[in-house]
């Protein structure tokens, strides 16, 4: 695409790639609201394209036209993420399916002709720590069946990307979708990898031990981003993405990825991962299964689809990857270290204050 503009919401990650793009002359990041670090590193990218910072609610109308006045592409990535049930059911369909909704709405009036949504595998699952799904594939007809708030409402916004694809627009010109199902996104600033990095920290060095069970194929967040500028040219279609990280659990991604800090797995006894699902269940938590389903699950994907229609190849080897994202954790590990060192002096110096005074 020649001289194209981009609306993008809720993702850095996508922002820092396609600021290497030289057809691009201007984007556009959209959110609620952004932390400093994110403000100061876009500002660092002015040099590099247009990129304008909007904070705002898309559930709004001036924003949300201001947002997409002569943009040619959006990347709708803005999401809730919950499994667990903390997040009230409203709030995640108002903010999944209503905004997801309204984006496409938007298109018709501001004449965008091509819009990609950020969707999840977990629309087709799974729906059973039993049912073992090993690389899947676009072809295979699974569906999520949990009413749980999250896929759900990732379901119903990926079924209204898709089906809005060749709305006419305003100017009598067509809108192309296009949904992509990046299995869980790992990289640097993760706010999931953090905050197990910054636990474990606090734990003696040990990683909490919650998905042995699991095998999957996460995908790098360079290469989930590199995906969705290759996309740009599909029409009415989704995709798998992952690349050539070996598949295994999340408590081993989150081991190898953190070992060089001196990190380690929980080695004690935990309990047999159907005497977990009989505990939801007399507790009848729901949000607890489907916890333990998605964390203890067979569930991987082939994207070869994405290699034949996007010609989809990862910027970005498994060893780059893990290169890539501890050197992002080392200013964290840094900090608890001195932490640590102050907490242990001022105990020391009280100690001694202590025992003189006893002397």
């Amino acid at each position: 695409m020649t001289g194209w503009s981009c609306l993008v919401t809720g993702a850095g990650g996508i922002i820092r790639l396609l600021v290497e793009e030289k057809e691009l002359k201007e984007i556009r990041a959209l959110d609620k609201a952004f932390r400093p670090e994110l403000r100061k590193e876009f500002s660092e990218l002015q040099n590099k394209t247009k990129l304008t910072v909007l904070e705002g609610d898309i559930l709004h109308e001036s924003c949300l036209k201001r947002a997409c006045q002569d943009m040619s592409v959006i990347i709708h990535t803005t999401s809730i993420i919950d499994i667990i049930g903390v997040t009230h059911r409203e709030s995640i369909v108002n903010i999944n399916v209503k905004r997801t909704q309204l984006l496409l709405e938007a298109c018709v009036q501001a004449t965008v002709p091509v819009f990609i949504y950020t969707s999840t595998p977990e629309v087709a699952g799974p729906n059973s720590y039993k049912e073992i799904i090993q690389n899947s594939h676009e072809k295979e007809p699974l569906e999520n069946t949990w009413y749980a708030p999250y896929p759900h409402s990732k379901k119903l916004a990926e079924k209204a990307v898709l089906a809005a694809n060749g709305w006419t627009l305003k100017n009598g010109g067509t809108l192309y979708t296009c949904a992509l199902r990046p299995v869980f996104i790992y990289g640097e600033g993760s706010p999931i990898l953090s905050a197990g990095i910054n636990e474990a920290l606090n734990n003696h060095g040990i990683l909490s031990s919650f998905s042995k069970f699991s095998r999957v194929n996460p995908v790098y967040i360079g290469n989930m981003a590199w995906a969705h500028i290759l996309a740009l040219s599909v029409r009415g279609q989704f995709y798998y993405i992952s690349d050539d990280m070996p598949h295994q659990s999340y408590d081993n991604l989150n081991y190898i990825l953190s070992k060089e800090f001196g990190l380690c797995l929980d080695s004690r006894w935990s309990l047999p991962l159907s005497l977990m699902y009989w505990i939801g269940f007399l507790l009848v938590i729901v949000s607890f299964l489907l916890r333990v389903t998605l964390s203890n699950s067979v569930f991987t994907f082939s994207y070869k689809k994405a290699q034949q229609d996007l010609a989809y190849k990862p910027l970005y080897s498994w060893e780059e990857a893990k290169k890539n994202v501890p050197e992002s954790w080392v200013s964290l590990v840094d900090w608890h270290k001195e932490t640590v060192k102050s907490k242990t002096q001022r105990f020391k110096d009280d100690t001694d204050v202590h025992v003189g005074i006893v002397r």
